[in-house]
């Protein structure tokens, strides 16, 4: 089963940082000298927990089998003012567009936007002070080392919102899956029924001059969505990365504009942060209309959103959508 089939977007795991080694309480003692100063060392600091983005991984499907991510603990220090080891850091792989949520807050507490990028999520405990650190000229044999700090613990979320930078949003069965085969190199599963797609696909778009941009057929709308019906709030989640939303409109449909408001008071009901974007309505599997059909739906669309008529199996149109995608996100 491929990974693609196995898209995972949500991960709840216990996470617990290291806790920092107690510094030492140690005198000096060897056969020249009995009662020497205080030379104990401080402890090592607990080991973090670090989220590093990768931008080979689609999924957080790899992240399934880690219930529990627990970091070493620091070691105490010693004699000889010698410092204990830090404890061994976690490094944790996650896809670009990945969220650190910390489950009893809700706050989101780590972003992970670009390959390579790491971010320190839960800091180890610091080492505390061997008691060498508390000789004064009035207190010289100082009885006091620190304990080491605690780690930091709790349950917490992973989830992935996929970036990409035209978003598809429609019906079921609006024509994305192979709107997104036509002009990409995605293979999508496409058949005639609602839900075929309840994974977001990601594809690039090659443009001229060797310039691309990514494009994500995200599941299908239904309305209802933003109360969490169908595959609800799991899809609209994705919808908030992306830079422009392509609302896909079936040529056969019943009511074109109807169906846009629709589409439209959905995104505004879940996040009216959503209406911001950059819309284009694309009228799909128009090799159905002629030129008289495709002037009266166009004389119902909104006046203030561009719109283009396409069909993914004549390839009508897709030239123009990509010269519109590409103009809006680079004007």
């Amino acid at each position: 089963m491929s990974e693609r089939n196995n898209f995972i977007d949500y991960i709840r795991i216990f996470c617990r940082s290291g806790h920092g080694g107690a510094g030492a309480r140690h005198f000096m003692r060897n056969k020249l000298t009995a009662k020497g100063g205080p030379d104990g060392g401080d402890g090592g600091r607990g080991g973090h927990i670090i989220l590093k983005g990768n931008a080979q991984l689609w999924t957080l499907l790899h992240m399934r089998y880690f219930k529990n991510v627990l970091a070493e603990h620091g070691e105490g220090g010693s004699k000889n003012n010698c410092t204990g080891h830090d404890g061994k850091d976690i490094i944790l792989e996650v896809p670009l567009g990945t969220i650190a949520k910390d489950e009893e807050t809700g706050n989101v507490e780590a972003e992970i936007l670009y390959d390579g990028q790491e971010i320190i999520w839960l800091k180890g405990g610091r080492g505390g002070l061997g008691n060498s650190n508390f000789a004064t000229p009035t207190n010289q044999v100082p009885e006091h080392a620190q304990p080491g700090e605690e780690g930091s613990e709790g349950y917490k979320y992973l989830e992935l919102k996929v970036l990409a930078d035209v978003g598809l949003v429609g019906f079921p069965n609006a024509g994305k899956s192979t709107l997104l085969s036509s002009i990409t190199a995605a293979t999508p599963k496409i058949a005639n029924y609602a839900f075929t797609t309840l994974t977001p696909q990601l594809g690039m778009v090659e443009y001229r001059d060797s310039r691309s941009f990514c494009i994500a057929d995200l599941p299908g709308i239904i309305e209802g969505a933003a109360e969490g019906k169908g595959l609800g709030h799991r899809f609209l989640r994705h919808i908030e990365r992306n830079a422009i939303l392509l609302f896909m409109i079936p040529a056969d449909s019943n009511d074109h504009k109807k169906e846009f408001d629709i589409l439209r008071n959905e995104l505004e009901q879940y996040n009216p942060e959503m209406l911001q974007k950059d819309f284009i309505i694309a009228i799909s599997k128009s090799d159905m209309l002629d030129d008289e059909l495709k002037e009266a739906i166009a004389k119902e669309l909104p006046k203030n959103v561009p719109h283009v008529f396409i069909s993914s199996v004549t390839n009508t149109g897709l030239s123009a959508l990509k010269d519109l995608l590409w103009d809006t996100l680079n004007k």
